[in-house]
């Protein structure tokens, strides 16, 4: 693990989010293993489902899809189950590196319990389970409404900012992946590639690949042009009396038109007319 979680404080503030939305919660961390729960069981239907040995498996690689989708969109994630039950998860951030996920999940979120069946049933009908007694807990299932798990969704992204602000989690500083994230924050805006940070770190390519996709989602090359993106954001934003050859220069790019490119893609819009919906939007 990159972080370590106080897991007592932890532990309160998961039952605090259940006893306000009736979902169960979940803490992850970023290796995608369950670190807390509340409550500490899953859901009867959940266990059901794991008593087959291929479900439980595809529970798990659905779990960690989800995680590392969520990583990559550094944001909210919903999403149904390959069981067809509602999930969503909040990546939990700490500077740049995703350090861990809080997740709820098995929500029946479906316009009654006759169709959210059928369509249950027909997911899960090649796992070796007893049927009877999975559409018995499903019926158990409250129906929840898509506006109710936007809004749990929205309090659990709270909690997860609220567990580094609190300090209810930290970094291990000398771990690997925190010591890159720290050089990268010092030198982004310099000729910073995957070759200067093997060298650096003294490892190789494949593991600066995954720990960049462990931790942010995308690649490295991305992750530095996107930290370089949110620069020249702000400079737009906060120093308009710069040229855009300029704004290229501050935030690394030696090629303007490549800046152009890069940044139309990423914002939506070329730097000129986003610096310029911004000055109309302060009017």
């Amino acid at each position: 693990m990159i972080s370590s979680f106080d897991l007592s404080r932890l532990k309160l503030l998961l039952k605090d989010f259940h006893n306000m939305t009736r979902i169960r919660i979940t803490v992850f961390d970023e290796s995608f293993h369950e670190l807390a729960a509340y409550p500490e069981l899953p859901a009867p239907f959940c266990r059901i489902l794991r008593s087959d040995e291929a479900a439980a498996a595809q529970c798990r690689r659905c779990d960690a899809q989800a995680c590392k989708t969520a990583s990559r969109r550094r944001t909210l994630y919903t999403y149904r189950c390959h069981a067809g039950l509602t999930e969503s998860i909040a990546p939990i951030i700490l500077g740049n590196i995703t350090i861990g996920y809080l997740f709820f999940g098995h929500v029946f979120s479906y316009p009654s319990h006759e169709e959210g069946w059928d369509k249950i049933r027909e997911l899960c009908k090649d796992y070796r389970i007893d049927q009877n007694a999975l559409k018995a807990a499903c019926l158990k299932q409250p129906v929840i409404t898509e506006d109710y798990i936007a809004s749990a969704s929205h309090i659990m992204q709270a909690v997860a900012s609220c567990l580094c602000m609190e300090r209810m989690v930290t970094l291990r500083r000398q771990e690997l992946p925190v010591q890159i994230d720290e050089y990268i924050q010092a030198h982004f805006t310099e000729k910073l590639d995957a070759a200067r940070l093997t060298r650096q770190f003294g490892i190789g390519k494949t593991q600066l690949y995954k720990i960049a996709k462990q931790n942010y989602g995308v690649g490295i090359a991305a992750h530095i042009r996107n930290l370089r993106i949110e620069k020249a954001r702000k400079l737009l934003t906060e120093q308009s009396g710069l040229s855009l050859a300029e704004v290229a220069s501050e935030c690394g790019f030696d090629d303007y038109n490549y800046f152009i490119t890069v940044f139309k893609r990423i914002a939506g819009m070329p730097p000129k007319a986003y610096a310029q919906t911004d000055d109309f939007a302060s009017i």
